[in-house]
């Protein structure tokens, strides 16, 4: 054997070289990308990481925005004020009975009308645009037509209640019992096309072979849902409940502009609240504690969410 022939234990112990990875950053390399986000990041700090800092910090001061710089230290006196104030619990009440009551059909009917549309084998263009084009709309054009809709001498829920043999009937938005109900059936009407599209993509990524192989073995087409489209859109829904809740609880601009938390206070919500307290009376500390604490509501109800998610998918697996 020769001096240059390598054996096979040498060749199992030579060092082998690594080929240069490609993706490794060389010093400069990087400048380019800090700034294009650069731009982002400045839009960013100043427009929400500040104003939740700014938040926190006068809900300890008696600021307001008469007099300039946070003002008196007051603690946890907002806080304290807050807690005890009977209009906040009744604001948090209302945010949460309009949580429910439109979370549920915006995840219900909008599974109904994807699976649906879904089945269209043409024209599905149309129901997109159909569904989607309300959520696109400003909140103060929905807020108008929804108003003329209710309105109690011309609208057309007037002449609904009339044709259905109601001899006085009743203002939505000007009856306490039902005109925090008016405003979450706008919203339902307003954002159920965001939910449509995204379960209408999820039900997509779903192969078509597994509904014909049920199809086969004789699934109704209820059973093809039940035992094929719910397992299988478990992720979206999950994602479909949790933005709509965070999106319930901080609702503000349909009361605001269709009944303003009347008649009385029998629709005020807590967004509402703030925006009365800071901006009315002057009392930006006080606003920014009702403000935190809405936060820690909303923290609390995305984290135990997201528990339950998580036991679900171990007792899955």
């Amino acid at each position: 054997m020769t001096a240059g022939t390598a054996t096979p234990a040498t060749r199992a112990t030579a060092p082998v070289s690594r080929p240069s990875r490609s993706n490794d950053a060389r010093p400069g390399e990087a400048r380019p990308a800090w700034l294009m986000i650069a731009p982002f990041g400045i839009f960013f700090v100043l427009f929400l990481v500040w104003p939740v800092i700014y938040m926190f910090i006068t809900s300890l001061f008696n600021t307001t925005i008469v007099r300039p710089g946070f003002g008196t230290f007051a603690g946890f006196g907002n806080y304290v004020e807050m807690l005890t104030l009977p209009l906040f619990w009744l604001s948090l009440w209302h945010t949460l009975l309009f949580t429910v009551i439109t979370t549920i059909p915006l995840v219900i009917l909008a599974f109904v009308l994807a699976v649906l549309a879904n089945r269209v084998l043409r024209a599905q263009w149309f129901f997109r645009l159909a569904f989607f084009v309300p959520f696109i709309l400003p909140s103060a054009a929905i807020a108008l037509i929804w108003v003329f809709i209710y309105s109690p001498t011309t609208g057309l829920w007037n002449s609904v209640q009339g044709a259905l043999g109601a001899d006085t009937p009743n203002p939505v938005l000007g009856t306490p019992n039902l005109a925090l109900l008016g405003v979450a059936v706008t919203t339902v009407w307003w954002t159920i096309g965001f939910n449509f599209v995204l379960y209408l993509a999820g039900l997509q990524e779903i192969p078509r072979e597994l509904y014909e192989a049920g199809a086969v073995d004789g699934a109704s087409e209820w059973q093809q849902i039940r035992m094929i489209s719910i397992p299988l859109l478990r992720r979206t829904t999950t994602l479909v409940i949790l933005l709509q809740i965070i999106a319930s609880l901080k609702i503000f601009d349909q009361v605001y502009l269709m009944t303003a938390g009347g008649p009385g206070t029998a629709s005020q919500v807590v967004l509402g609240l703030v925006a009365d307290t800071a901006f009315t009376n002057y009392r930006v500390g006080a606003g920014s504690a009702a403000s935190v604490l809405l936060l820690i509501v909303i923290l609390i109800v995305t984290a135990g969410r997201q528990l339950v998610e998580r036991r679900q998918n171990r007792k899955a697996a």
